[in-house]
């Protein structure tokens, strides 16, 4: 459910500076429109992910590198930021840097993060795409309590519809598997608020393949969003699924929190050989471990976020690229 890499404000023990190398010495360079180049042989996947966009459902084209919006709320992703106008600066940043795929959900504050989206960027830009999702609810401040009931999830895609000020959601994803509640019911009541135009396509959140395919049986999905980075390869199977059905993968915490970034490693000796940081370093790993890898790191700071989009010119060779993928395990 989380998509920033490091925030100091919610792992202050862990701060994102802890791991930065050098950063690139002025701003970021722009995403959208650039020449990117990603290329590295994966050590799971034999194609080299080159491709700086893709497609949702075949027919959204998105920079692969997206914005995670569930830093921009309060501390604990409850209520308010404590700077609003800085949480609708960071937003329209992000677009200005050339974001195409912001991720968020009903749960972010909770509907907060979705207030402030709207708030910063309606009417929307030509070709953004909002991605949120429902089905997971916060009773209280440290609350995360799954709620799949069909009569919800209906509501839920209503709610986000209001927030948002959107007519169709382009990408609504299922947060999380309610145990309590079959899946084909969950699913079966988007796929009414899809024939019913208010959904686009469907994704799902923290999910194992076999779920995804009975999940396909009830209605086409388009995209996973389960956690991955470096240090973590838990849904490795799952990537691979999505690389073999052409399915979007979002992966969640994509750089860890810190875990796996030990600053003597090979990320620290690819940062300093590219003049970046090892966050950087870690999402340029991402990108050319897949062409279906959407990271959407998130974060509250302007500079972060800077840094984040910028990974997207990062090249990394195939050596370097080996060379991280063997990090895995040695946090």
């Amino acid at each position: 459910m989380a998509d920033e890499s490091v925030d100091a404000k919610q792992n202050p023990g862990v701060t994102r500076r802890t791991f930065l190398g050098t950063t690139l010495a002025s701003g970021a360079a722009l995403f959208a429109g650039s020449d990117v180049i990603f290329g590295a042989d994966s050590s799971t996947s034999p194609n080299m992910a080159t491709n700086p966009t893709f497609q949702l459902g075949g027919d959204l084209t998105v920079n692969r590198l997206g914005f995670g919006a569930m830093r921009i709320t309060g501390e604990g992703i409850w209520g308010w930021p404590a700077d609003r106008n800085n949480a609708l600066k960071v937003v329209r940043r992000a677009v200005e840097l050339g974001v195409s795929l912001i991720d968020t959900a009903d749960a972010y504050g909770p509907e907060t993060s979705e207030l402030l989206i709207a708030e910063a960027l309606h009417p929307y830009p030509k070709g953004l795409v909002i991605a949120t999702k429902g089905g997971l609810t916060r009773p209280g401040r440290s609350q995360w309590v799954p709620n799949g009931r069909p009569e919800h999830l209906k509501q839920a895609v209503d709610g986000s519809l209001k927030r948002l000020r959107l007519d169709r959601i382009d990408l609504y994803q299922l947060h999380t598997v309610d145990r309590k509640v079959p899946m084909e019911q969950s699913l079966g009541a988007l796929k009414e608020m899809q024939d019913a135009g208010k959904i686009r396509h469907v994704g799902l959140s923290n999910v194992s393949t076999q779920e995804i395919e009975r999940a396909r049986k009830i209605l086409p999905i388009v995209s996973v969003q389960n956690e991955y980075n470096i240090e973590d390869r838990t849904s490795e199977k799952v990537l691979v699924y999505c690389e073999k059905e052409s399915l979007g993968f979002m992966p969640w915490f994509p750089i860890g929190g810190g875990r796996g970034l030990n600053p003597e490693n090979a990320l620290k000796t690819a940062a300093r050989d590219h003049g970046v940081s090892v966050i950087q370093v870690a999402l340029a790993w991402l990108l050319q471990r897949s062409p279906v890898m959407l990271p959407i790191p998130g974060t509250s700071s302007i500079a972060h976020l800077e840094e984040n989009v910028a990974a997207a010119k990062i090249k990394l060779t195939p050596a370097e690229w080996k060379a991280i993928d063997a990090v895995a395990g040695q946090g």
